[in-house]
């Protein structure tokens, strides 16, 4: 299974960026408060944008590179 970088919008308009390798199951985790610190105090919205990678290696230096990005570049790193 490929691994997914993901980019949420949460509760108060701010953004948070991860890896995983079940997007939906990750996604029920931080809608129910069982996820990242950060989700549990800002609950996801939504999932804004996702991009697969072939290993867990390269996910997790793409989200590297989106959590180091302001947030109005974000969203274009997807494209």
């Amino acid at each position: 299974m490929p691994w997914v970088l993901y980019l949420l919008e949460c509760k108060g308009g701010s953004f948070y960026a991860g890896i995983t390798n079940d997007l939906d199951a990750r996604y029920k985790a931080h809608s129910e408060g069982r996820g990242a610190k950060y989700t549990r105090a800002n609950p996801p919205m939504r999932i804004l944008a996702q991009k697969s990678f072939a290993d867990r290696s390269e996910a997790s230096k793409a989200e590297a590179q989106v959590k180091a990005l302001p947030k109005d570049r974000k969203i274009a790193f997807f494209e």
